[in-house]
Order: structure tokens, then sequence, then C-alpha cells
């Protein structure tokens, strides 16, 4: 019997049909086909995507909202300063703001984490009425520290939180004694108060030539060129460290933030004070809560506070001396 070969040009010329003119020729069906499946591969990689960024969406709010319940703790009655360290899973940026909507206005926190070595932004706010952070307007690490202090203006009206990355390291120049006993009571490693180095953010008192520049005396900080006023009835670290730690825009809306609930506390307070009057308690506090409400509807920026200041220490003065105290 004679074997035959199939010559290999004759079969493609069978499998894939050319014109008269040599050119080959695709049918409707393949071409379809070709189609469609890219189609559905663009619209996987397309959801897949999608999903993607959504999971990462939700990790970064779920990442916030922990933070912001990391942070209850701090929130103490004590009077010496609280600090703690919190370490995210990934790389991260956080985003602090905050505005003035409502009687309390806002904290809000916005987190990005860096995933397959890119940054992912989520634009998910995570909101809270009752807390006051203290920060850059945007911190970068994977570990932060977070140290907190009573404002008391002269009654407490928050816990302020001051956040930090671990990679920012702050130096105390010539700090005063009680500033830098503090410090070192803090032990937290980013913050010094001597073996600094030159790239250290560098703070200085009583001085212009450091990266901050604090004028205790006088309750003034200087920032990349913007100043910010501070202010309080007992002492003016609670704000100093607000304002070291802090952009100018960041600073002044989360004092007026305790501005306005300082004005809440103070109708709360001229409440009782109207409950307690000729009730065996002799007090003269109508027309002070009048005129510190008054004050604190024109409050415009941290400038105001050494007025509001002037009439909470007379307001403290009045408390102390009468026979039933309101705080």
């Amino acid at each position: 019997m004679r074997k035959t070969t199939r010559d290999p040009a004759c079969l493609s010329r069978t499998l894939l049909p050319r014109s008269s003119s040599g050119a080959l020729e695709i049918s409707f069906g393949w071409l379809f086909a070709i189609v469609a499946g890219i189609f559905i591969i663009a619209l996987a990689i397309y959801f897949s995507s999608k999903i993607v960024g959504t999971q990462q969406e939700v990790s970064s709010a779920e990442t916030a909202t922990e933070l912001g319940t990391l942070l209850d703790p701090l929130e103490t009655s004590f009077e010496s300063a609280q600090t703690s360290s919190v370490t995210l899973s990934a790389e991260s940026r956080i985003h602090n703001s905050c505005d003035l909507t409502g009687s309390f206005g806002q904290q809000i926190i916005q987190i990005d984490q860096k995933s397959l070595n890119k940054w992912t932004k989520t634009d998910v706010d995570v909101e809270f009425s009752n807390k006051y952070i203290f920060s850059e307007s945007e911190i970068e690490g994977k570990k932060f520290y977070i140290f907190s202090k009573q404002f008391k203006f002269p009654f407490k009206i928050a816990d302020l939180i001051y956040m930090t990355s671990s990679a920012d390291i702050y130096c105390f120049v010539d700090a005063p004694a009680e500033i830098k006993e503090e410090i070192s009571n803090l032990n937290q490693s980013n913050l010094l108060t001597e073996n600094c180095s030159s790239t250290d953010i560098d703070i200085c008192f009583d001085s212009s030539n450091c990266d901050v520049n604090v004028d205790y005396t006088n309750g003034i900080v200087e920032k990349n060129g913007s100043v910010m006023y501070i202010s309080g009835v007992e002492d003016y670290k609670a704000l100093m460290y607000a304002a070291i730690f802090s952009n100018k825009e960041t600073y002044e809306c989360q004092v007026e933030r305790l501005m306005m609930r300082l004005k809440e506390l103070s109708e709360i307070y001229a409440d009782k004070n109207s409950k307690i009057t000729g009730r065996g308690c002799s007090t003269n506090f109508a027309d002070s809560f009048t005129g510190l409400i008054d004050s604190l509807s024109l409050y415009s920026s941290s400038e105001d506070l050494s007025i509001i200041k002037t009439e909470m220490e007379n307001m403290d003065e009045k408390n102390n001396a009468g026979v039933c105290m309101l705080w």
C-alpha cells in the first residue's frame, strides 16, 4: 500500500483560508471570538481592581475607626500626661483635619495605606465629635506615638491628643525645667531634650533660629512662618504642645472647636449657677457668664484667646472665693 504524507503548507491552507491574493482570511466567527475574549478579560481586570480598591477602602476606614478607639484610654481624668504608641499593619499616611459643623465640630481622620509598594488613596472619612487630635495635616509611617494632656480653662474642657510619626524626631532645646521634666517622664523615644542631631526638628524657647520657636512667656509659637497663640488659665503647656506638633490650619480649627465646647459648657454652668442661687449659696456669676458667652460667639482665631483667658481668670477667682463652687 502506498503511504502518503500531507504537506504542512497544504495543511495551513486547509485550516486558515486565504484569499486569491494570498492574504489570510479570518471568518466573522473567529473575529467575534477574539474581540469578545479581549472584552471579557478587560472586564475581569476592571472589576478585580474595583474589588481590591473597595477592600482597601474598607480596610482604611476600619483602621481609622480602630485608631479612634485606641485613643479612648488616653482620655483620662488624671492630671499628668498619658502616652502610648500605635503600630499599624502597613505603612500608612494619616490625614488629620476637622470641620466646624454642629455644636462641637468634627474630628476627621482619613488613612491611606501602602499595598504592593503603591499608595492606595481613599476618600473615606471617619469622624468623631469628641476627639481633638493635634498633628501635621499628614503624617506618614507605620508606628505612631501619641500622648495627651488636659486642657483646663479653668475647668476641664477636653483632653488634647498629640500624634507624631516615630520617623519624626523632635528636640526640645533649652526647654524650661518643668517642660524638660515632663518630656523625660513621657519616655517617648522621638521626643528628646539632649543628644540631638542636625536632622531633628528643633524646638527652641525664647529664640528665633529653630524649626519651631516658642515664646513661652508671651504665649506665642512660631512655625513655618506662621504664628499660633497659646493660652491657658493654669499654664500654657496643653496648647503649646498642640501648636508644636500641628500645622496652623489644623491648630486653628481644633482650638476653635475647643472654644465651641467651652461655650456649651459655659451655658451648662450658667444654668447650674441660676439653680443654686438663693439656696444657701451666694454667687455673682450671672453677668460673667453672659460676657463670656458673648466673647465666645465672636471668637475668630487663637489671637482672641488672651481676651477669653482674662474673663476666665476673673471667673475662676469668683468661683474659688464663693461659698458654693461651680467647678
